[in-house]
């Protein structure tokens, strides 16, 4: 017995401690406003009286001046403007203070601007309210009530073990009672004269009292349940009515909490539910009533807390189908209870900057109700889709109701935010009850913008909680089977669908209140989590209901109807996560074309040819909403557009090359068709592609030119192993479509090269890489005339063979002699030092490589040919070119 009674008084002590910390709290922070106010009226009129001017002692009538008369100029002389001489400085006058010394004011700095004090977290603040209640107020007899509760627990169990009573435990139990009562009534009659003690004495009698109820019912059994039911009913009630006599909160605090109590430790294991709910419907009629006359919130949360908690643990444990005509008018009444709870706590609490809104209430309640509600219908879909319905049209009509009190705005915005949230999720509940988390996402939302409005940081992280909540409510209540296809489901307006839209709906609009209040990094985290879920749950869903050969080109528009999306809404409210979001889903679009090339031969395939220009059209209506903005990643959108298109252009071509079996030189020419021409225009029409944005994609000319010829230039070596066949036309050298694209590539970067500001990097390109990748050229086409031509395979063993090793010496020589030739004549010195470095690396050549081949008429045949080239080169240009120190001597001359 002695545990049993020490629990009950931990149960009720516990929460009266933490009442009175809260009474406490709001005591002193209105002391320190009274004191601020009081401060800031001392510094004002200090202020003033500082700035009073000065003002001499005695004043006195001054003597009359004489007056000045001017002397008239002669005849001779000439009026001249005399400069003004400062004059000395005047005696004071009798009778008057000399002023003090002129002193400069100097100017007074702006004060520098307040800074925000960081805000306690929840331990510090309860840490800080239980210091607070213990050093505040009438300390001794707080703490005195609650030992003396236990002491007198401790000390019935241990007179009733001992043998200490011999009289019967009626007598005993009926003396605590009157010494409880005794205390009570000389409580009450202290009341004005010492409050604080009178206050704790009476909760502390109370308590006695509904102790000695407890022991005459659980230890001894001198009354049944349902009188001691009834006795502590009135207690309780008799606790609450003082309370609101003496506007005593503490009170009124322990009465609700020995009231919600009363059915646990009195409680006979019957199960009765309705006498459960009945009694809960009384207690929260009468918090109701004191919330009529008192704005107390706390007592309405604790109902809240104590209804909805210990209903919901009755549910999960003892309730089935066939009390739900029992349960149901109870569910109905204490929503209606809270839905109106809010209400009169505003109306009571309005202060004349507006309301004060119980956001834990207002959203807290549909949340309960609503998910208690669907637990008890159990599956029934439509019914529950009406229950959504009833409920938005009822908070409609609250908001209806209070839109035009100005007092009440922040309310009927609150109920109309509830409306339409009912209002669209009886959407997917009329089709199935599994989207009944998707409510917490929409709660969520509107805890965090009334978080934000009333400045409050439990109810923001609270509503950041329950999205995160509904998150996981939604992932886990998904069967297995979700992710394969199901024929008995419809497309988009499923249960599955709509409450993971609702969770994304309910994130990008938290990211909005975020950023308005200036939270740009939680903004940030808000949409980036919105965004997960809204491309996660659409592309589910083309993965389940869209045919297999046309998933990825849902997708892709997917991607193209998001970044759309951002972009229409980045131009009107400009944030640099909506164009971030335009360029991913851009930059998104490569791999998914290189998916389609290997699920469907081609990007264009089937659906592919609508769905690629529908993404182009809403591409470039994203590039003009960005072009409006002004952002700055709309240049790099653009550059990803611009790269985008010859990609899937290339990727068609592979196809039509394979699907039509074309030769290697021609597949090789289409792939690089497009890049050309795109080189092409960023050199010739930049103009062109500097639209939508215009002057300022000017920038990027650099960058994108850079990122054309360098996939250019990988394509250009790879394809330098290629045989370069033309069937079914012949192979001509230099005019076959290989040979052709390669030498493109090569003008077009001397072209850039050319149009280039000069400058060293320049110079060296075109003096060093632009000779070499053309001599590089060169040589492949030299060896493609010997597969082609001299029928040698094109293979590795092909450079080896003596007719290979011939055709380049011969072919090197002759660009040998046209550069030494040709930089001799023209007086261009390096193209005749790159001439003569060619000849010198041939003769090097054939003394090394080709000496070996001097046994057959291919290796004697280079030999002669490299000397009648050398010879000629003596003919035509004997000497290098003048101007670089290399004049001939006298004798060379005469020579």
């Amino acid at each position: 017995m002695f545990f049993g009674l020490l629990v009950v008084v931990l149960v009720l002590a516990v929460p009266v401690l933490l009442v009175m910390v809260l009474v406490s709290v709001s005591s002193l922070k209105r002391r320190v406003a009274a004191l601020e106010a009081s401060q800031a009226r001392e510094s004002g009129d200090a202020a003033r009286s500082g700035a009073a001017e000065w003002r001499p002692a005695r004043e006195q009538p001054l003597p009359a001046a004489e007056p000045f008369e001017p002397s008239a100029p002669g005849p001779d002389t000439v009026a001249a403007p005399v400069p003004e001489a400062a004059a000395p400085p005047l005696p004071p006058l009798p009778g008057l203070a000399a002023p003090p010394p002129a002193r400069a004011i100097p100017a007074a700095a702006p004060p520098p601007a307040p800074r925000t004090p960081a805000q306690p977290n929840v331990i510090e603040r309860g840490v800080a309210r239980i210091k607070q209640w213990f050093t505040r107020g009438n300390v001794p007899v707080k703490v005195g009530m609650l030992v003396l509760l236990a002491g007198v627990a401790a000390l019935l169990k241990y007179g009733s073990d001992a043998g200490w009573f011999s009289f019967p435990p009626a007598l005993r139990l009926a003396g605590i009672s009157l010494v409880a009562l005794a205390g009570l009534v000389f409580a009450w009659r202290k009341r004005t004269s010492h409050r604080a003690f009178a206050l704790a004495l009476q909760g502390g009698a109370i308590g006695v009292l509904l102790l000695v109820v407890f022991a005459a019912f659980k230890n001894h059994g001198l009354i049944d349940a349902l009188p001691a039911f009834a006795i502590s009913v009135v207690l309780i009630a008799g606790l609450c009515v003082m309370a609101v006599l003496q506007e005593s909160r503490t009170l009124a605090i322990l009465g609700v909490l020995a009231g919600f109590m009363a059915p646990i430790w009195l409680s006979d294991g019957s199960g009765n539910h309705v006498g459960l709910f009945s009694y809960y419907a009384l207690l929260n009629a009468g918090i109701f009533a004191i919330a009529w006359v008192r704005p107390w919130r706390i007592l309405n949360l604790l109902g809240f807390a104590f209804t909805w908690g210990i209903g919901t643990l009755w549910g999960v444990l003892d309730y089935t189908p066939a009390k739900f005509a029992s349960t149901e008018p109870f569910l109905v009444l204490f929503f209606a209870f809270y839905l109106l709870l809010p209400l009169l706590y505003a109306r009571r609490a309005a202060t004349p900057g507006g309301a004060r809104i119980d956001g834990c209430l207002l959203f807290g309640t549909p949340l309960v109700a609503f998910s208690l509600q669907a637990g008890l219908l159990q599956g029934e879909r439509m019914p529950l889709a009406l229950c959504a319905l009833g409920v938005a049209a009822v908070y409609a009509l609250l908001a209806r109701a209070s839109w035009h009190r100005e007092r009440l705005q922040l309310l009927a915005q609150g109920h109309a935010i509830l409306a339409v949230g009912f209002a669209t999720l009886a959407v997917p509940l009329a089709l199935s009850a599994k989207a009944t988390a998707s409510v917490f996402a929409l709660e969520g939302a509107g805890l965090l913008w009334l978080g934000l409005m009333q400045q409050r940081r439990l109810a923001r992280w609270t509503g950041i909680g329950l999205q995160l909540a509904a998150a996981f409510a939604l992932a886990v209540g998904i069967d297995g089977a979700h992710g394969v296809r199901d024929a008995a489901a419809s497309a988009v307006a499923n249960a599955a669908f709509m409450g993971a839209l609702l969770i994304a709906l309910a994130a990008f609009a938290s990211a909005w209140l975020l950023r308005d209040a200036g939270n740009r990094l939680l903004a940030a985290i808000a949409y980036a989590w919105g965004l997960v879920w809204w491309m996660g749950n659409i592309g589910t869903e083309v993965a389940r209901f869209v045919e297999p050969r046309s998933v990825l080109h849902g997708l892709l528009l997917l991607l193209g109807i998001s970044g759309w999306l951002a972009a229409e809404v980045h131009r009107r409210r400009p944030a640099l996560s909506l164009s971030l979001t335009t360029l991913g889903c851009l930059v998104l679009a490569f791999p998914l074309a290189f998916l389609q090339l290997g699920a469907y031969g081609q990007p264009f395939a089937g659906h592919g040819a609508w769905a690629w220009p529908l993404f182009a059209a809403l591409g470039l209506r994203s590039l003009l909403c960005l072009r409006a903005a002004g952002d700055a990643i709309a240049g790099a959108a653009q550059f990803a557009w611009w790269l985008l298109w010859p990609t899937v252009l290339s990727l068609l071509s592979w196809h039509l090359g394979t699907r039509f079996e074309l030769a290697g030189g021609w597949v090789g020419m289409l792939l690089a068709l497009p890049w050309l021409l795109l080189a092409a225009l960023s050199i010739r029409r930049w103009h062109w592609l500097a639209q939508p944005l215009g002057t300022a994609f000017d920038r990027y000319r650099t960058p994108l030119q850079a990122a054309i010829f360098a996939v250019l230039g990988l394509w250009w070596l790879v394809s330098l192993g290629s045989a370069g066949t033309s069937a079914p036309l012949p192979w001509i050298a230099l005019f076959n479509p290989l040979d052709l694209a390669q030498w493109a590539v090569l003008v077009l970067a001397a072209m850039l090269l050319w149009s280039a500001p000069a400058g060293p990097r320049a110079a060296g390109l075109r003096r060093g890489l632009l000779p070499l990748a053309g001599l590089l050229l060169v040589s492949v086409i030299t060896l493609r005339g010997v597969h082609h031509w001299g029928g040698v395979d094109w293979n590795g063993r092909l450079i080896g063979t003596s007719l290979a090793q011939t055709s380049l010496t011969v072919a090197w020589s002759l660009l040998g002699v046209i550069g030494w030739v040709s930089g001799s004549r023209r007086g261009q010195w390096g193209v005749w030092l790159a001439g003569a470095i060619l000849m010198g690396v041939v003769l090097a050549k054939l003394l090394l490589i080709d000496r070996g081949n001097l046994g057959d008429l291919l290796g004697i045949g280079a030999f002669i040919a490299y000397g009648l080239l050398c010879t000629l080169v003596g003919w035509l240009a004997p000497a290098p070119p003048r101007g670089r120190g290399n004049e001939p001597q006298p004798e060379e001359a005469s020579a």
